[in-house]
């Protein structure tokens, strides 16, 4: 699946350090599938050469808005209208401040300001120092360009070329490929607030010892990611799982199914959408030990007693704001087998609009899945597919179903 095929960006590099990483997100950019023309402005040429961002594009680099190689000597017209947008990264304080005033004395700001702006997004990726990033100049900049139309991408944290340490970084290629991609992801939850539960449980036997399952929580964390595509603010309460945090989403660790449910009610109080993926250990030990349980040679192994877990999804299910229709509730259902009788008794049995259905074996660790939605209507197949592109799918349906009561 490459989320950026057919697309086609200018990316243009204005002065700093950065440049060099400017190099890996051109790779990253043509790597989903998205064509890429190089503009670099002469103080960006102090940092990378254009045969760098040659190479890595395929295209002839462009430094002047006076370049022969165009017939009518009018590249920022001609390159602005090829694009369906424009990514300056990095995007410097003085590079800011040329765009807020319109400036157009070299190639890349004359493009910006040329482009068709209802047509050809602009999207910005600052990079600078930490005081000049926190500089009240800086932060009215942003705040009017933002105004304007454009994009700010936001910046990274962390030890910078100066040898300080703070905001003010260009993000990482990865973290802004995520950022690009869910630009041009359709906002069907804009506004809305979408919490999502992910992972499996731990419950405690003793210190060292406990009761999970397979899940990886790869599934719920794409279903969190593209709720934040969609323009939706994400909460994502975790089971222990070591997966990075999507972008932009408000993360909560837990490691039990109390915990979970401590932290999941409060959090459906205030959202729009829950979608409980995560694999929530039916039973925990009546009493954890305090200490690691030892065998003594006798051949006995310790008796252990269990205690039913609270059922989070069934709970939030019948809160008042579910009731009411404010909260959307999702059901997920990891069966070994029976898949249709199982998840139809599930959704019946938990009391809400959609439940989504697969096979644990066959998905746990995966990469991809197959789903089976489940509603009062009937049951829907999904065919097997990457967990983001189910995820994307379901928020769709999730959309789709919500639409009448909005």
């Amino acid at each position: 699946m490459n989320d950026l095929a057919g697309k086609h960006f200018v990316l243009g590099l204005s002065g700093g350090i950065a440049c060099y990483k400017a190099a890996e997100l051109c790779r990253a950019l043509i790597k989903e599938g998205a064509t890429v023309q190089v503009v670099m402005t002469e103080a960006a040429e102090q940092f990378i050469t254009p045969v760098t961002m040659q190479a890595l594009s395929g295209r002839n680099v462009y430094t002047s808005q006076w370049d022969s190689r165009e017939p009518n000597n009018m590249p920022h017209i001609n390159l602005s209208r090829e694009a369906d947008a424009i990514l300056v990264a990095p995007c410097s304080a003085d590079f800011m401040a040329r765009l807020l005033h319109g400036r157009a004395d070299e190639l890349l700001s004359l493009m910006c300001l040329a482009r068709p702006v209802d047509q050809v997004p602009l999207l910005l990726a600052p990079a600078m120092n930490r005081e000049m990033w926190a500089h009240p100049a800086t932060q009215r900049n942003m705040a009017q360009l933002t105004a304007d139309g454009a994009a700010i991408l936001g910046v990274g944290s962390g030890f910078q070329a100066c040898g300080e340490t703070g905001d003010g970084r260009m993000l990482e290629p990865p973290e802004l490929l995520e950022d690009i991609v869910a630009f041009f992801q359709p906002k069907l939850l804009a506004g809305k607030q979408v919490l999502v539960t992910a992972g499996p449980t731990f419950e405690a036997i003793d210190p060292v010892r406990g009761i999970t399952n397979l899940s990886s929580g790869k599934m719920g964390f794409a279903i969190a990611r593209a709720a934040r595509e969609a323009g939706a603010s994400v909460t994502l309460v975790a089971g222990p799982v070591s997966l990075p945090t999507p972008r932009g989403v408000t993360r909560i660790d837990v490691k039990s199914a109390q915990q979970m449910l401590e932290a999941t009610v409060p959090e459906a109080e205030r959202a729009d959408v829950f979608v409980a993926t995560a694999a929530v250990a039916d039973w925990r030990p009546s009493n954890s030990s305090d200490h690691k349980i030892k065998k003594d040679g006798s051949g006995n192994a310790p008796q252990l007693a269990f205690t039913e877990n609270p059922d989070i999804l069934a709970t939030v299910a019948k809160s008042a704001r579910a009731a009411s229709g404010r909260l959307f509730c999702v059901g997920f259902a990891a069966e070994s087998h029976d898949l249709v009788a199982n998840a139809q008794a599930k959704r019946a049995r938990k009391g809400v609009p959609l439940l989504v259905g697969n096979i644990g074996p066959a998905t746990f660790g995966a990469d991809d899945n197959a789903l089976l939605l489940v509603d009062a209507q009937g049951t829907q197949d999904v065919p097997r597919a990457s967990k983001l592109a189910l995820a994307r799918n379901l928020i769709a349906e999730i959309a789709r179903r919500m639409r009448p009561a909005a």
